[in-house]
């Protein structure tokens, strides 16, 4: 019998009132692993009144204090790494070995963002730098917690990027209502089950499951939530915006992050960095290579080169390892196979793949897309790519930009003057130079713009958005 999570409320883990609990489906075993508490609207009240109380004597605390709890936590997650790289594997359906990672790097996370923060310092102003300003007036500046934030996180890295939000508003003095994907809230769980370990005193964070319909907008709307830190789709996003109290919101949404090959790029490195940032994990990745813009001259010869990496990529389950599993459920299998069914139609040309078994999509690469196909504009969430051939430079930059999608883009070249007069044209929040588009490393400043997000994320300036300044002015009198 699958086993029932409970969901954790000032301290304590608990079942829900209402009886009511989700079925948590593997994507893969396609059996029940299982089951997390559909809570109430009530308890939801519960879990931010205990987080607002909380709040205020954790903001008391030193830093170093408060960093000492997450260092335990550290300690508890590397404890815990196989059971919960078990447990993203099943319930997502990622890699065993890819999930050891995300816990590693979870790890070295959450370290960074304590000695970041330790390392922080405010400023002092005189006022005698103002012209007709004297040596009277000084201002002191400091960050300062917000409050409770409200964390929500996806389900293709259900521990690293729910860590992402929860350490840095932890070790600034925040108190947090976590919210994790419905599909990754097991493993959700099990990281939370390694801070309850570590002593986090209680209400400091509050776990919350449910059906999105009962306590998805009742959590964004609440008038106890100080700030959001949100990482999922771009409807989604948009709709948190518009029903969002005017509080500080942080969001990373979806990308159509575009690869443009030049025809001085060197093809081989290209291609294998193009195949490793489109299929990894399937595809499932906000900032997976999801269109390949390559110049006419070289097209033929860069697509030859994809589909012999395609070709080698192994498909399969995440416990042999392979790098093709199947997609996160049927819905999205279906949204995937209707992408490339539309560009076959209009007279795309398949290179390879195009095969289907459940939600298992094979390896697919798409050749001769235009802009009349929904796969040059969609975000597919999976593996398939389509390659567009384009005449110059300047029409790949015109292509990338005309997305309703800003995350990041690569360019290929051996010419490094180019390189730096196509990137600041690109209309992306990071532009990868001879590299596939990828978030980390993790202090590095990672910006979504257009449909693709809100907002700076990256350890300082993920603790920087979690604060605000204050200022203290310091009045001098004889």
């Amino acid at each position: 019998m699958a086993k029932n999570y409970q969901f954790y409320i000032n301290g304590e883990w608990r079942e829900s009132r209402s009886k009511e609990s989700i079925s948590i489906l593997s994507p893969y075993l396609h059996e029940e692993i299982g089951r997390v508490q559909a809570i109430s609207q009530d308890e939801v009240d519960e879990a931010i009144n205990g987080a607002k109380l909380a709040q205020k004597e954790w903001a008391q605390l030193s830093v170093r204090a408060r960093g000492a709890y997450l260092y335990r936590w550290v300690d508890e997650l590397l404890a815990m790494k196989n059971e919960i790289a078990q447990s993203i594997m099943e319930e997502v359906g990622k890699t065993f070995n890819d999930a050891v990672k995300e816990v590693d790097r979870t790890a070295d996370f959450i370290q960074y963002t304590i000695e970041e923060a330790t390392h922080m310092q405010g400023e002092s102003m005189w006022g005698e730098n103002f012209p007709g300003g004297n040596r009277s007036k000084i201002a002191m500046t400091n960050r300062v917690p917000l409050g409770v934030i409200l964390a929500i996180s996806p389900f293709n890295y259900p521990v690293n990027l729910s860590a992402a939000k929860i350490a840095p508003s932890l070790i600034v003095g925040n108190s947090v209502i976590f919210k994790p994907a419905t599909q990754g809230a097991i493993s959700g769980v099990k990281m939370i089950e390694a801070l309850h370990k570590a002593g986090l005193p209680k209400g400091v964070l509050n776990l919350v499951t449910g059906r999105g319909s009962v306590i998805g907008d009742y959590l964004v709307e609440h008038p106890d939530i100080d700030m959001i830190s949100f990482t999922g789709g771009t409807v989604t996003g948009q709709h948190i915006a518009k029903i969002s109290n005017m509080i500080p919101l942080v969001m990373e949404l979806g990308g159509k992050d575009p690869a443009i090959v030049r025809e001085d790029a060197d093809l081989v490195f290209a291609s294998k960095q193009i195949i490793s940032g489109a299929y990894s994990y399937s595809g499932q990745r906000c900032t997976a290579i999801k269109r390949v813009l390559v110049n006419e001259t070289v097209a033929d010869e860069l697509v030859s080169l994809l589909k012999e990496e395609i070709e080698s990529l192994t498909v399969g389950s995440p416990e042999e390892n392979n790098i093709i599993v199947p997609l996160i459920d049927d819905k999205s299998a279906d949204f995937v196979q209707g992408l490339i069914d539309d560009a076959l139609t209009k007279e795309a040309t398949l290179v390879v793949g195009n095969k289907r078994e459940g939600n298992l999509i094979y390896p697919t690469l798409l050749d001769n897309v235009t802009t009349n196909m929904r796969i040059a504009w969609e975000e597919p969430f999976g593996p398939v790519l389509p390659i567009i051939r384009v005449k110059s430079d300047k029409e790949a930059i015109t292509l990338a930009n005309a997305s309703k999608f800003g995350l990041q883009a690569s360019v290929f070249t051996k010419d490094i003057n180019k390189a730096f007069t196509i990137a600041p044209q690109i209309e992306a929040g990071s532009v990868q130079i001879n590299g596939r588009t990828e978030r980390g490393p993790d202090h590095f400043p990672f910006i979504g713009i257009k449909g693709s997000g809100m907002g700076t994320q990256g350890i300082r300036r993920s603790i920087e958005a979690m604060t605000r300044e204050k200022v203290t002015i310091i009045n001098i009198y004889e």
